[in-house]
């Protein structure tokens, strides 16, 4: 999966509009990453990725390039 499918899906999460995150866009600056977020992006990484991610990981996260790395 390329960086730009990567992004595709989170911006299809959060329900943004296509082209609105880049790698650098730090996650506190986007207002729909709420808790719900947080949980969808737990299922994600699950049945994207085959990845589990714990709420200790998620608070590491501080922009959009930390989760695409953790995506692999």
């Amino acid at each position: 999966m390329t960086q730009e499918e990567k992004i595709a899906l989170l911006e299809d999460m959060l329900e943004l509009d296509a082209n609105t995150l880049t790698p650098e866009t730090e996650l506190s600056a986007i207002e729909e990453y709420d808790s719900m977020a947080k949980l969808s992006l737990i299922v994600l990484m699950d049945e994207e990725c085959g990845k589990k991610l714990t709420g200790e990981q998620i608070r590491a996260f501080k922009t959009v390039q930390n989760v695409i790395d953790f995506m692999g």
